[in-house]
């Protein structure tokens, strides 16, 4: 209908932003096991003012944490904005100045300007809170308060919002993307950050072609780059096309690398056009590597390269097997999970090695969408999986699996997560027994409000 208002809908609904910053005690009901003790820290786009761009991208709002605080059986929460130079320039000025995805919009102002929004996932590294976004270093804010201590200038450039932290070294290893000095390059970097907090090395190294490479996968001793066909392009942008845009005639590629090589002995492998913005886990067994990924036939939530609507897919468990000891670079498929997820997690005890137990967001309504409403447990063993699915429209954040004590056995523990309560416009934070998830939510922690659609958190225990 002509003159009619088109919504964004990353604006609307449980995507909309949620502006004040506030400190509340929550009501429990059920049991919060007494052993749980820490916090659930979690963060997500939350744009301070209205974007500039009526194109806006989920992807591209201001960080804002959200930190659930669990102790004796109690559970209080507190929110706060990430305060980076965008936010506070943006603050100082009263109004959005930056274009998102679309450089061509921001302010001249802003024009040069740091543009980082820090709010793709925060962890606990060598006794630092760092909130991440793939586009900049890693933004450190203070535990408990979350207030700004500014960028970690030691990594010298983009970080992953993705790291892994190896629990055998402590060390945490991570990569860059669109490294170079003209956006959206094909650069990459490798980087690795001791368990004392101290960045030893980033070498830079050319992918195929650029790409939005989210996550990555690392073993024992090696890292896997993917390189998928979520294209990025500078010169389709300044003709006011998608910066980033799904261009499946691409191959796809992941590049293998053992961690203590040089970059120049990258062997990429080939894979069918698909997309993986999470992986769960991958290990070593008999000269292979073997990875499990939430895999898209193609990448969501972006148009095609001529700026058309993109495909409505979703992600389902899949297994890819790398045979290291064969003249092929042919990687090896196969699904192992039939029910439509994201953000897969497990116990990150086992992080690079040989594990039995994953836990994701699914969705049983196949809406082909990021909104999800149930969580599940796959025994990887058995191929046995265990669902509980939220009702009345109710939708799930990623699960948080946190271990019962430092040496339980695998999996013994609980999962956190956020759930959305559509009826009531509100929140919960709930917790799971990790290994009986059918059961449902043993207790829960009831927001007064609602805490908007995220993108990751971990647990950072006391």
């Amino acid at each position: 209908m002509d003159g009619e208002v088109r919504i964004n809908p990353y604006l609307g609904g449980n995507f909309a932003p949620v502006r004040s910053e506030d400190d509340f005690d929550l009501p429990v009901t059920g049991e919060i096991p007494a052993g749980l003790r820490g916090t659930l820290y979690r963060t997500g786009p939350n744009p301070q003012f209205q974007p500039k761009d009526p194109n806006y991208h989920w992807f591209t709002g201001d960080g804002m944490l959200h930190a659930f605080r669990v102790e004796d059986g109690k559970v209080s929460y507190r929110n706060r904005y990430v305060r980076t130079p965008k936010w506070e320039l943006e603050h100082e000025h009263g109004r959005s100045l930056f274009g998102g995805f679309n450089p061509m919009l921001t302010d001249p102002v802003a024009a040069g300007k740091d543009s980082g929004v820090a709010n793709t996932n925060i962890l606990w590294h060598a006794g630092h809170l760092l909130a991440l976004e793939e586009g900049h270093m890693p933004f450190e804010v203070a535990p408990g308060t979350m207030d700004p201590k500014g960028y970690a200038e030691q990594y010298k450039g983009r970080v992953t919002a993705h790291p892994k932290i190896d629990p055998k070294t402590g060390e945490m290893v991570w990569f860059g993307y669109g490294v170079g000095d003209m956006p959206l390059s094909a650069g990459m970097s490798y980087g690795v950050t001791d368990a004392n907090g101290v960045v030893t090395r980033r070498s830079d190294f050319q992918a195929p072609y650029s790409a939005m490479i989210h996550d990555f996968l690392v073993t024992e001793n090696y890292v896997l780059f993917p390189v998928l066909p979520l294209t990025g392009s500078l010169e389709r942008a300044m003709k006011g096309l998608p910066a980033y845009a799904w261009e499946p005639e691409k191959a796809g590629y992941v590049g293998v690398m053992r961690r203590d090589a040089d970059v120049s002995t990258i062997r990429w492998f080939n894979v069918p056009a698909c997309y993986v913005f999470h992986p769960m886990n991958a290990h070593e067994a008999d000269g292979k590597i073997i990875a499990e990924v939430a895999r898209y036939d193609a990448a969501p939530l972006f148009p095609m390269a001529d700026g058309s609507a993109g495909l409505r897919t979703a992600a389902r468990l899949t297994r890819w097997t790398f045979d290291l000891a064969v003249n092929s670079d042919a990687i090896k498929e196969e699904a192992i999970d039939d029910l439509d997820c994201e953000f897969p997690r497990f116990d990150e005890r086992l992080a690079g090695g040989a594990y039995r137990h994953g836990f994701y967001a699914g969705d049983t309504s196949n809406s082909k969408s990021v909104k999800l409403n149930a969580i599940a447990h796959l025994d990887l063993a058995t191929g046995k999986r265990q669902v509980h699915a939220f009702t009345g429209g109710d939708l799930t954040s990623e699960p948080v699996f946190t271990p019962r004590s430092a040496d339980a056995a695998e999996g013994d523990g609980w999962l956190t997560a956020v759930v959305y309560r559509a009826a009531e416009d509100r929140s919960d934070f709930v917790v799971f027994d990790a290994l009986d998830v059918a059961k449902g939510p043993i207790g829960m922690a009831h927001m007064p409000r609602r805490v908007p659609f995220g993108f990751h958190g971990n647990w950072v225990a006391d």
